[in-house]
């Protein structure tokens, strides 16, 4: 496949490309590239939102293209500042590590091994001295940092701004210097982040790197970028049920959005999608077929059949799942917000009672509205959170074989 060819595919459902000749030229010398991708060590689980920049990262393996996955544990624990309102917590080591353990798994159900080189950038820069830095950091201006809308709205409000956030561009440009990078991924609100890496790189005698930019996929809410820090995301290892339920509540409006940039169609079919939704079709019955193939992508065909199964006999039904669960407690008497921190459907004993004064807390479909409630479990009772945690709470002593989870 010639250069163009490439072009074109690598160009589809991307919203920038700088500079498209130079990714052409790049493209012709016929040899592997190089294609950076940094990894935001904030939290353990890869969302369908990061997976549009993934995929994209797959298409230049299929290519014949290198992935160069950077993960950030250095920078992680400056924390990104991009789109803060206000100065980002540090990750400890311990917190990048457990993070990253589960990391590796997740992003090879989206790209290849053998073409992939993980590197962490704490290889380069926990080595740099500190008059390293002062060098590196001389080749930017403050007003060059100021540009962007982020630290420039902060600045103008009178919110702090802490310098090692100015140092953050400028490690994750310096990443680019260190592993060569030819081409750089990342959302559109990385942009001015991949920009000072191309500087960086000419500032140290190299060939500027390609910046390839990507649309930001909506969560949940359908107003915010899917992100874990706003709890609107949908995990790529959640399971096959409940991945078809966040996708069965994403709003209407999103559908031909997540088409575009979460599942394999092609622009014919989507037309064909956008073309039903406009003579009328019920985006239900579209949205089902959207979840289909978001599961099917992350698991089995089959897996994604029995979670559709499932949604339709829960949601539609409105009956319980046949299979969920099963907590045992020692006492047959427990409080309620304890029961929920225990079965990690609340974080925290605040989120609990926000849960049960919401409404969303029921025990045996009853609703739960008491934050002191203590349940009383004779034999075994169901409880679920919203309509897609449930699980099977038993009394121990009952003496029964239940395992953790049927």
């Amino acid at each position: 496949m010639d250069a163009k060819e490439q072009f074109a595919i690598l160009k589809k459902r991307t919203v920038e490309i700088i500079r498209e000749e130079e990714l052409i030229a790049k493209l012709a010398k016929r040899r592997a590239l190089r294609v950076k991708l940094g990894i935001d060590a904030s939290g353990p689980d890869i969302h369908l939102g990061f997976a549009v920049v993934l995929r994209k990262l797959r298409e230049f393996q299929e290519l014949g293209h290198f992935a160069v996955l950077i993960v950030g544990d250095f920078t992680g624990k400056i924390g990104d500042p991009s789109g803060r309102s206000k100065t980002r917590p540090q990750l400890t080591d311990a917190e990048v590590k457990k993070n990253m353990e589960r990391y590796s798994d997740q992003i090879f159900k989206i790209l290849n091994r053998e073409q992939t080189e993980v590197r962490y950038n704490s290889e380069w820069l926990a080595k740099l001295t500190a008059k390293d830095i002062v060098d590196i950091s001389s080749k930017c201006t403050v007003a060059r940092m100021l540009e962007r809308d982020d630290f420039s709205a902060r600045y103008h409000e009178n919110k702090p701004i802490g310098l090692h956030e100015l140092l953050y561009p400028i490690f994750q440009a310096y990443d680019s210097v260190a592993v060569e990078a030819d081409v750089e991924l990342g959302g559109t609100d990385q942009k001015f982040n991949l920009l000072v890496g191309r500087e960086l790189q000419r500032d140290f005698g190299q060939e500027e790197q390609v910046v390839i930019s990507m649309p930001l996929l909506e969560g949940l809410d359908g107003v915010r970028k899917m992100s874990k820090s706003f709890h609107n995301y949908i995990g790529i290892t959640e399971s096959p049920e409940q991945m078809f339920g966040k996708v069965m509540s994403i709003p209407d409006h999103l559908l031909i959005k997540y088409f575009e940039l979460t599942t394999n169609m092609d622009e014919d079919e989507v037309m064909t999608i956008r073309s039903q939704l406009e003579d009328g079709v019920n985006p239900r019955n579209v949205k089902e077929e959207l979840a289909l193939r978001v599961v099917s992508i992350y698991n089995s065909s089959e897996e994604a059949e029995a979670a559709k199964s499932h949604f339709n006999r829960v949601f539609r039904e409105k009956s319980v799942p046949e299979t969920m669960p099963v907590h045992k407690v020692c006492e047959p008497r427990i409080w309620v917000v304890k029961l929920l921190t225990d079965l990690s459907f609340a974080s925290s004993n605040s989120e609990a009672r926000r849960l049960i004064s919401q409404g969303a807390v029921r025990v045996n479909q009853e609703k739960i509205t008491d934050p002191e409630y203590e349940l009383e479990i004779e034999d075994e009772v169901i409880m679920n959170v919203g309509k897609r945690k449930f699980a099977r709470i038993v009394w121990e002593s009952r003496g029964d074989n239940a395992n953790s989870e049927n």
